[in-house]
């Protein structure tokens, strides 16, 4: 396979389109030290709001996509992600400290972060070449992070837990691979919550948006549409273009508005046949809960594997 770029992506022809519906339905830090800052500059990120992070909501894709040919037919739409992904890393103001990644492929009865220094790669998907299985994407971990995310979480009344032997998952090392190839910045990875209650998510970002005064990148990793039933079908543009809509106006509301319509998401037009299961929609809740009194933007918003995703940043 031909390299096309640092990322290392590449195209494959043969390979059935029906793969990346098989791997976007699968599933589901500690290491070396962030570089040393100048004197002080904990306590101005503390104090300063310009140099607050902002929280981002990003569709993540399926499976391997970008570095392995599947087939994708939509070269306009490939494109549109691959560069949507790799602009994310100009958003920051400063480089981050670390990322805090919330991942639609990660589960538990309580909210739980992982702990490794050198957190493995989980390959989450199945059916593809053997290459796709030697990805890699080798950010250390950061257990201070870790730490401070359980911290702000037991605060706010949530009960956690720490795994020390999980690694990324697609939803991580796939989209961030893309946006931080050399995989320089300390990595967090954040389950969500069995149960997946929309105010409960919302309640989670909140407790966890003092970590944007801290240096923190958080990274919500979903998708805005994800059925696999109808995805590739005729049906399916259409679902996701109305959903979409409605998901674009809302995220966009007077933060109060937002978050009450957010909690209410199954009331909206396409909601269920967007989302059998929502997942995929439960990162947003994180990312707007940590987004406080700010309203969003909607840096991308196009057409990837037949269905309209959209993008969400907030500060």
């Amino acid at each position: 396979m031909g390299q096309k770029n640092e990322a290392g992506l590449t195209r494959r022809q043969t390979l059935a389109v029906a793969g990346v519906a098989a791997a976007t339905g699968v599933a589901a830090l500690h290491g070396v030290n962030a570089p040393a800052e100048e004197e002080g500059s904990q306590e101005r990120r503390g104090s300063s709001g310009k140099d607050r992070m902002p929280v981002v909501f990003l569709p993540h894709g399926g499976g391997p996509w970008p570095f392995v040919e599947m087939g994708i037919r939509d070269q306009a739409g490939f494109d549109a992600l691959v560069g949507y992904l790799q602009s994310v890393r100009q958003l920051p103001k400063l480089p981050p400290k670390a990322l805090l990644v919330i991942s639609a492929h990660w589960e538990e009865d309580v909210p739980t972060v992982m702990t490794s220094e050198r957190p493995p790669i989980l390959y989450d998907y199945y059916g593809f070449p053997p290459e796709s299985y030697e990805i890699t994407w080798p950010a250390p971990g950061q257990p201070q992070v870790a730490a401070r995310v359980q911290e702000l979480l037991a605060s706010a009344g949530f009960k956690t837990a720490a795994d020390s032997t999980r690694g990324f998952d697609h939803g991580t090392f796939i989209p961030l691979k893309l946006t931080y190839p050399a995989a320089e910045i300390p990595t967090v990875q954040l389950s969500l919550k069995r149960g997946l209650d929309p105010e409960e998510h919302l309640a989670m970002g909140r407790a966890l948006a003092p970590l944007r005064d801290e240096g923190i990148f958080i990274v919500g990793s979903g998708m805005t549409f994800h059925d696999l039933r109808t995805m590739f079908t005729r049906s399916a543009l259409g679902i996701s273009e109305t959903f979409d809509a409605w998901l674009r106006e809302t995220a966009t509301l007077e933060p109060k508005e937002r978050d009450a319509r957010l909690a209410q998401w199954t009331r909206a037009p396409g909601a269920r046949q967007a989302h059998p299961r929502e997942e995929h929609l439960l990162p947003l809740m994180v990312i707007a809960g940590a987004a406080g009194e700010e309203r969003a933007t909607v840096p991308y918003s196009s057409t990837f594997m037949g269905v309209r995703l959209s993008a969400y940043h907030f500060g």
